[in-house]
């Protein structure tokens, strides 16, 4: 595996959400992804991000590449040291916020992902899994 195949990348500002979308789309397009998938995978990487800062004060993001048999895939692990989620089933509904957004951010990186996992304790943070396979 190559070493630049994996990263972790900081979460601290809006910049830095940037600085993630273009990584997780260079990961995608060396993967071969299709403009469709990668589109997903951005988006999702977006709204993770977004959270990671708006919610959990920032925080950091292990981008990389993975394989399964036949299958690669991009994989990132978003992770805060935040306030956490008080209920992390009804963070997931669509439409539920509490900073006055859409409420799409978790139920929609959910949804544009092959893969999803969601950890959150009150007073230590948060670790989201999201994999796209190709």
């Amino acid at each position: 595996m190559p070493i630049n195949e994996r990263s972790v990348q900081p979460i601290r500002t809006q910049e830095d959400i940037v600085r993630v979308r273009q990584a997780t789309r260079e990961r995608a397009v060396a993967q071969g992804f299709s403009l469709v998938d990668q589109t997903k995978i951005v988006t999702a990487a977006s709204e993770l991000a977004r959270n990671t800062l708006d919610y959990g004060g920032g925080g950091e993001v292990t981008i990389e590449v993975v394989y399964e048999g036949t299958r690669k895939g991009v994989r990132l692990v978003f992770v805060d040291q935040g306030p956490g989620i008080p209920d992390v089933e009804l963070a997931l509904k669509d439409g539920y916020t509490t900073g006055g957004g859409l409420g799409l951010g978790l139920s929609g990186a959910r949804r544009l992902s092959s893969e999803f996992s969601i950890e959150s304790k009150l007073g230590e943070g948060t670790r989201v899994a999201i994999t796209r396979w190709r």
